[in-house]
């Protein structure tokens, strides 16, 4: 074949088509399933995370950027906390716990949650959802859909509470939309009001801090050395520092008392030198 036909040959053939994105998979949200089949199929599900509301599949809506980064920096402040106080444990990656409400059974899986050591309770190595009920659980609030914001400030709000949830923390990336409740003798949440600007958590213990700066997120290093934080975050590395400070200020001051104690002999052996020359001297006078 010549070189002409091979280029027209090359030229009739149909460029490739870019193949198809795979479809996606339809939401099931909103479908009727027993609590079993939710337990058996959905609620391991690596694609969507769904929740399940009294025989019906609700998916768990996500959060944007900003608001996963005052998510984190607030885990990590948490962390910081059960490290020095290990008074609780903390669980994420989408672990549920199931609630037997009045109005009848919902299994919700919180951003995250807390457990006393003390709760009833315990939370076992290879539970993959939790058998009791959280001390605190956390939610990052989503607001792309309305009834997205409902769920998180209405909806798991009442559920938490009735089902004995004693504090529940909404975060967010804008102030307005962040809230801290604790849970009343009545059984209902009101706000915990903050106390010199700061929040202080009645189920942990000494687990505080300011509203301000789930906005400002500052560097966790740089907080061991805020009076708000200092009893716990980086502890280890304030105590170890102050070890290093008053070992080097009891060297310096051993060394001081050295140098000390040197001029003084010397001092000692020139007094004795020049008493022995005069008595040397008048010796010779003699």
């Amino acid at each position: 074949m010549s070189q002409t036909a091979i280029a027209e040959a090359r030229r009739a053939r149909p460029d490739p088509q870019p193949a198809a994105p795979p479809a996606a998979t339809p939401s099931g949200a909103g479908r009727l399933c027993s609590e079993d089949e939710y337990w058996r199929t959905h609620y391991l599900d690596a694609e969507t995370h769904y929740e399940w509301n009294n025989g019906r599949l609700e998916e768990k809506p996500v959060s944007d950027y900003e608001t996963f980064q005052v998510y984190h920096w607030f885990m990590l402040l948490l962390g910081h906390f059960l490290k020095a106080q290990p008074i609780a444990r903390l669980v994420a990656l989408e672990m549920g716990f199931r609630l037997q409400l009045p109005t009848g059974t919902v299994i919700r899986k919180p951003d995250f949650g807390v457990v006393r050591n003390d709760n009833p309770q315990p939370l076992l190595p290879l539970d993959a959802s939790y058998h009791g009920v959280f001390d605190l659980c956390v939610e990052a609030l989503s607001d792309r859909e309305r009834s997205d914001i409902v769920r998180d400030t209405v909806l798991k709000k009442a559920e938490y509470a009735a089902g004995g949830v004693p504090e529940y923390y909404i975060l967010h990336r804008t102030p307005e939309q962040q809230a801290f409740f604790v849970r009343s003798a009545a059984g209902v949440y009101v706000p915990i009001a903050a106390e010199d600007g700061l929040i202080r958590s009645r189920v942990l213990p000494g687990f505080q801090f300011r509203p301000s700066d789930l906005c400002r997120r500052p560097e966790h290093d740089t907080l061991r050395d805020d009076p708000v934080y200092a009893a716990f975050v980086l502890s280890g590395w304030r105590a170890a520092e102050e070890r290093a400070a008053a070992e080097s200020a009891r060297a310096d001051a051993e060394g001081l008392a050295r140098q000390e104690a040197e001029q003084r002999a010397r001092a000692a052996e020139e007094a004795l030198a020049r008493l022995r020359a005069q008595l040397a001297e008048r010796q010779g006078q003699s």
